[in-house]
């Protein structure tokens, strides 16, 4: 079997993330202390340090803004190589955080830095992690 480089290892920690992933929302952590909403979920706030039930899941709204892109025309890791070429990006949350992600749906001809966009899931594997991906959104 093929080690796959596109899955999450899940922890305790991160479980709710990922089981909210598979019911179709996206999780940020926020700091009750410093107001600031963050993004890769950390058990701490990394802007004021603050931590333990100060620190909470919430659902995001699932809008976001193209900050940049990259099309990726060659990955040999499992299974990207089956997947190019593909759009990997930095969008800005509606929330405030940047998250690295893949843009789906969309030619990349067509990408604008500031497209709106929104997210979409994409499963990993046959009960594996369903991930977060965003498509452009055509409010």
């Amino acid at each position: 079997m093929t080690t796959r480089h596109d899955l999450p290892e899940t922890d305790d920690f991160t479980r709710p993330y990922w089981d909210a992933a598979a019911e179709g929302r996206l999780l940020l952590r926020r700091c009750a202390d410093c107001g600031r909403a963050h993004h890769y979920p950390r058990e701490f706030c990394p802007y004021c340090w603050a931590g333990g039930e100060r620190v909470a899941w919430e659902t995001a709204s699932g809008r976001a803004t193209l900050y940049t892109w990259s099309v990726v025309h060659r990955n040999d890791l499992p299974p990207f190589g089956e997947r190019v070429p593909y759009t990997a990006a930095v969008v800005d949350l509606a929330e405030g955080p940047r998250m690295m992600t893949e843009v789906v749906e969309c030619a990349a001809a067509e990408l604008r830095i500031g497209m709106p966009l929104r997210i979409a899931f994409r499963e990993g594997a046959p009960g594996g992690a369903v991930v977060p991906v965003f498509r452009p959104d055509d409010r």
